[in-house]
């Protein structure tokens, strides 16, 4: 009968039982294992493997030996040293075996025991013994940090029965940590147990969002961690830029072993990078390539971007099978052929030159200013003067401009009646009254008889 246990520990039908959810839509975790055997009958009865899973990533395989009906999601005691521990069942039957090689477990490896079914006083003593696990690691850190120990406590898992703690740590160089032991043993009164992490487990742990605005793999879905190296990078012609590739564990980012095998498989149907195209006009070196679009660029250049000339691989392999007869093409491309390369525009995703950003704007300058700077008198007065109402530098062009303006304005038959200031007027003008042009031809006159 399909089963799955709820929060107190009780069974409960449920009529999927190899699903990926509990009770309720919950998931259950990234490492839930799918039982596909689970509708194909007699596969429970040839298995008593039992596969329990504990706090974070712990997983441990027990033998049902005393046949218990037993389902994905049930709370069960298993054998610990020393007492019990509890832990969610997590699959049965045949696949416990697949999953035994998978982590390495050898075949004639005794096995631990599956005492019962969780009771309700296993649970409340299992959740008193979790609610001490935060203290727990905030003391063991400080006494850490006492003892001077370059390492991180990250942390503390207790056993089901309370008895023993699990102290999860991360340090980058070896760590003597048998005082430690000695000391959080007296403090806690509990058996202790270290057990090293990496810094990839511990993103895991903690979680987070990747740069591809995505939960983290390790934190999602990821069982296992494999090695990633630069030569993973290099095959996929990724920039090895160590702030680009590194993620939020320090470390390279999994996700550059995905796409790693397809590029390796299509690279090998493609030519190599180091042989050269002989052609009747130059010879081209390798630039760069496509490998799922099977193009690839050649330069005339071998350091720099030349003459560019982009060709498909079975162009390439055409050419390179002439240039080992002695022969050499006319051209890279073919009859009929122009350039990939120059009839590919990049068209900017927002339809708008980015760039526009970059221009600055040129200061207007003073324009009576820049006209003193060069020297241009030829220009008439009124063309060189600022607008009306503002001030020049210059008080006595000022009193010009105010002179010049006066005069604009007066009406027909009107004479000045300004200060001195410009050519053939003098003080005497100034203060006399206003005079007829006859009336001041006559003194005029007289003044010169004199």
């Amino acid at each position: 009968m399909d089963k799955e246990t709820n929060a107190d520990g009780a069974a409960e039908k449920n009529s999927c039982r190899g699903c990926c959810t509990k009770s309720g839509g919950t998931p259950r975790g990234k490492l839930h294992c799918f039982d596909w055997l689970a509708d194909v009958p007699g596969g429970k009865a040839q298995s008593d493997l039992v596969e329990v899973q504990f706090k974070n990533t712990r997983k441990g395989f027990y033998k049902n030996s005393i046949g218990l009906d037993l389902a994905i999601g049930d709370l069960v005691a298993v054998e610990a040293s020393p007492g019990h521990d509890i832990g969610e069942v997590t699959l049965t039957g045949q696949l416990v075996a697949l999953q035994m090689k998978k982590a390495g477990v050898k075949p004639g490896t005794e096995l631990k025991r599956v005492f019962r079914k969780a009771k309700p006083g296993d649970l409340e003593k299992y959740r008193e013994a979790q609610a001490r696990e935060n203290d727990t690691m905030i003391r063991a850190r400080k006494i850490a940090e006492n003892l001077k120990l370059n390492m991180k406590i990250g942390d503390v898992e207790y056993q089901g029965d309370g008895n023993k703690a699990i102290f999860y740590y991360i340090a980058d160089e070896r760590v003597d940590f048998r005082q430690l032991i000695k000391v959080l043993a007296e403090t806690f009164k509990v058996r202790i147990e270290m057990k090293q992490i990496g810094a990839r487990q511990e993103a895991g742990r903690i979680g987070g969002i990747g740069p591809c605005g995505r939960p983290l793999c390790c934190a999602s879905w990821m069982t296992n961690f494999v090695s990633v190296g630069t030569a993973a990078a290099r095959f996929q012609d990724i920039s090895l830029n160590p702030q680009k590739l590194a993620g939020q564990c320090a470390k390279l980012k999994c996700c550059i072993n995905f796409e790693v095998d397809t590029y390796v498989e299509s690279v090998k149907k493609m030519p190599s990078k180091e042989i050269r195209l002989e052609t009747a006009d130059s010879t081209y070196y390798h630039f760069k390539y496509d490998v799922f679009k099977r193009e690839i660029t050649y330069s005339t250049d071998k350091n720099i971007a030349a003459n560019l000339v982009t060709i498909d691989a079975d162009r390439a392999f055409e050419v390179i099978a002439l240039n080992k007869k002695g022969e050499k093409p006319l051209s890279l491309l073919r009859d009929g052929d122009d350039n990939r390369q120059e009839r590919k525009q990049y068209n900017d995703i927002l339809g708008q030159d980015i760039t526009r950003f970059d221009k600055k704007k040129k200061k207007k300058k003073n324009k009576s200013a820049q006209n003193r700077q060069h020297g241009d008198n030829s220009r008439p007065q009124e063309n060189r003067q600022e607008k009306q109402g503002e001030k020049n530098d210059n008080p006595r062009q000022n009193r010009k401009d105010r002179g010049n303006r006066r005069d604009r304005n007066l009406k027909p038959g009107d004479t000045p009646n300004n200060t001195a200031e410009g050519e053939g007027r003098n003080a005497e003008q100034a203060i006399a009254p206003a005079m007829s042009p006859s009336r001041r031809m006559l003194n005029q006159n007289d003044k010169d008889g004199e």
